[in-house]
């Protein structure tokens, strides 16, 4: 089986980026609610920002890496992957399960 070309997979990592952004906006909101808090997700092609109050993190992506930072310093490194999972050093989870895990944090 042949590697689709370099258009195609481009074209399903930012498919799969607005999706991130738009799990992040959607569980943000969901934990939001309980404590009357909103946050603010800005994104673009290459970068998704998510704020409430002091806290935020910082997504970028360059093809399908994606380098993350927080606001205490903490940053990693992931991958997507074709199947829509995110990839890091310690294994696969699925992409809404780690924009829940980041809206959580994100809310408290």
């Amino acid at each position: 089986m042949t590697a689709p070309p370099f258009n195609a997979l481009e074209q399903l990592w930012a498919e799969l980026w607005v999706s991130l952004a738009s799990l992040l906006r959607s569980y943000t909101a969901l934990h939001g609610l309980s404590g009357n808090r909103e946050a603010s997700i800005e994104y673009d092609g290459k970068q998704i920002l998510a704020r409430c109050g002091a806290k935020w993190l910082d997504l970028k992506r360059t093809g399908a890496t994606v380098a993350w930072k927080r606001e205490d310093g903490g940053r990693g490194a992931l991958e997507l992957t074709e199947s829509g999972r995110l990839r890091s050093s310690t294994g696969e989870e699925e992409m809404d399960l780690a924009a829940e895990a980041w809206a959580r944090e994100l809310m408290r």
